[in-house]
């Protein structure tokens, strides 16, 4: 059971998997001389919504690194087979009202990102929290970019690898939103989560994020004016590095 006596309201939790797959041992990449944990944990550092901040490693190396920054850090599993799950293992040791996945290679993270995570918990019916940004048009068709639609509310209808909405007339042109892989979650919710079996349209998709959905579980979609990028190929890693570069993120 988590120990009440380190309880906190907010909990970030980033986590770190060293044996990615597309772009292998990224978190431990060197991005202007630093390691790419060390930019999102610096990143995480930032945002004042967070009472706490834990590392979620899956090997030795990556605790020795975090030892070494003087990073909090709890190891999990290598066989884990989600960011989700990971944080659900962090649950066990730190009891948390809200539970913030912080992916391990984000280093653009706002503040601004917090807080339209957090906002939708004002109301009782909200299970989980993500965000949207407006798609570029070069990723409206790019099946790595995942779309999101959602109702009126925010409540998100679903997530797909597709693009979404169809546009099946030539006017009016839809407005297409790229997912941000940046979750929050009630205890209840994570503990829930972490008790379902994956759903088909997860494994179809290759989407965690609809195992919620398929079990009826309210996830809450905030718009942000802040795109990040995720590093998962070489590609995003040059990308990232121009940004920061520049100090323009």
């Amino acid at each position: 059971m988590p120990d009440p006596a380190k309880s906190v309201k907010v909990l970030g939790v980033i986590p770190a998997r060293l044996a990615s797959t597309r772009l292998p041992r990224k978190i431990l990449r060197p991005l202007l001389g630093e390691p790419l944990l060390v930019w999102v944990y610096r990143a995480a550092a930032a945002c004042p919504q967070l009472d706490r901040i834990v590392v979620a490693a899956d090997s030795e190396e990556v605790m020795a690194l975090c030892a070494e920054r003087g990073f909090e850090a709890i190891l999990t599993s290598p066989d884990l087979p989600s960011g989700s799950d990971r944080l659900f293992a962090v649950g066990q040791h730190i009891h948390a009202e809200v539970y913030v996945n912080i992916q391990g290679d984000e280093p653009l993270l706002k503040p601004a990102h917090i807080t339209a995570l957090l906002t939708p918990f004002s109301k009782p019916d909200v299970d989980v929290t993500t965000l949207k940004v407006r798609c570029a048009p070069a990723e409206i068709d790019n099946p790595n970019a995942v779309k999101v639609v959602t109702a009126f509310n925010g409540r998100a209808l679903y997530f797909s690898r597709a693009t979404i909405p169809y546009h099946r007339d030539v006017d009016p042109t839809p407005i297409y939103f790229k997912h941000l892989g940046l979750y929050a979650y009630r205890r209840a919710a994570l503990e829930r989560f972490a008790a379902l079996a994956p759903t088909p349209l997860e494994r179809t998709e290759r989407l965690e994020q609809l195992r919620l959905l398929e079990n009826n579980m309210h996830v809450y979609v905030t718009e942000t004016l802040y795109d990040t990028i995720g590093v998962d190929t070489e590609e995003d890693l040059v990308r990232v590095e121009a940004i920061l570069r520049s100090g323009k993120s």
